[in-house]
């Protein structure tokens, strides 16, 4: 039986806009845009200028709601702006890329992605992370294929608060690991090993170039190590996540993070801190000491967090974080048994340690 993959491409730097027209043009000569409130106002004027003499026109731009939401997904679809336009044009970060890419694909329309920021790998998969109404995670959305193409400007994203990058840090590390682990004991088809290859130097990457790709960050300067920063963030990841099966993009340190988004407060923190947190655990669980020493070491350099408090779950929500963790789907594809008692003795493992280094 024949498979089909669709990989994602690319332009990256900071005259990334200016290939918008050879590119797209060959999708229509309609295109609006989708994204958050702050991205729209970071790239509208880039994005105009850059088609000012261009035979494809921009026809709006659209707020992408707040969440990825079926709700909202349902509205943007029922927009005549949306619904009458040749292509999608997705700015902004995971959330409101999200929520364009399934808008794009319920619609069978083409969707070209423009990330403002470099907090996760949304911008060339085609997964969807859609969230329910009360800000609970919701389910994992696929779509056909990925966006079209991703115009990835290192300007804009260079301009970005620090935060986002170091929460696209934090989620990126999870890839290498999670992605070796579920697939420890598998013989894997094709897609599945080239995915698994590419995902065995995105942690390596981030931790030897993560902080002075921050550093450089703080001051808004495009170095090397910023380049290669985020498009570890952005296209490693993303391949990975287009090549592998689910089971392998998904498990311990996601775990933690969807255990998490059932909890009080979770708002207060972004999606790549708490799977941070979820590696150091994963890792623990995983009798990896020594790499866990070492993401622990570059987690408290960088600022990532490092124990249960960081990710704000005091004593009291102990026991059912523990219990949301044992309920992942995803628990089955590990390489071995994983019972509730594993993940509580994981946990306070990694609690001890971080004690010891504090004392």
């Amino acid at each position: 039986m024949s498979s089909t993959t669709f990989l994602p491409s690319y332009t990256a730097g900071i005259d990334a806009y200016t290939k918008i027209d050879s590119i797209c043009l060959a999708y229509g000569r309609t295109a609006v845009v989708i994204g958050g409130k702050t991205a729209l106002q970071k790239a509208k004027n880039d994005l105009s200028d850059a088609l000012t003499d261009s035979q494809l026109k921009i026809t709006g731009f659209i707020w992408f709601g707040g969440n990825a939401t079926h709700k909202n997904i349902d509205k943007l679809i029922r927009d005549p702006s949306v619904y009458d336009a040749d292509m999608i044009f997705a700015v902004g970060g995971g959330r409101a890329v999200d929520t364009a890419k399934a808008t794009a694909d319920k619609l069978h329309k083409p969707v070209f992605t423009f990330p403002t920021i470099a907090s996760n790998c949304a911008a060339v998969t085609s997964l969807c992370i859609l969230y329910n109404d009360d800000g609970t995670f919701g389910e994992f959305y696929f779509g056909r294929q990925p966006a079209i193409h991703a115009f990835i400007n290192t300007k804009i994203i260079a301009e970005a608060p620090l935060m986002y990058l170091r929460a696209g840090i934090g989620d990126a590390l999870s890839k290498q690991y999670e992605a070796g682990f579920n697939s420890r004991n598998d013989q894997l088809h094709h897609e599945n090993e080239l995915g698994i290859q590419i995902s065995r130097n995105c942690s390596q990457l981030l931790l030897k170039y993560g902080l002075p790709a921050l550093k450089a960050a703080m001051s808004h300067t495009i170095s090397t190590d910023f380049e290669q920063v985020v498009l570890t963030i952005i296209i490693n990841t993303g391949l990975v996540s287009v090549l592998v099966d689910n089971r392998y993009n998904s498990s311990m340190a996601h775990a933690v993070y969807i255990a998490r988004t059932q909890l009080p407060g979770c708002e207060k923190h972004m999606h790549g801190e708490i799977v941070a947190y979820g590696v150091l655990f994963l890792l623990t669980m995983d009798e990896q000491i020594t790499e866990r020493n070492k993401v622990y070491d570059f987690n408290k350099q960088v600022g990532l967090p490092l124990c249960l408090s960081d990710i704000t779950v005091d004593t009291g929500y102990k026991e059912k974080f523990t219990t949301l963790i044992g309920q992942d789907k995803y628990i089955p594809y590990a390489p071995y048994p994983i019972d509730i008692a594993k993940i509580r003795t994981s946990i306070d493992a990694l609690e001890k340690y971080h004690q010891l280094q504090i004392y």
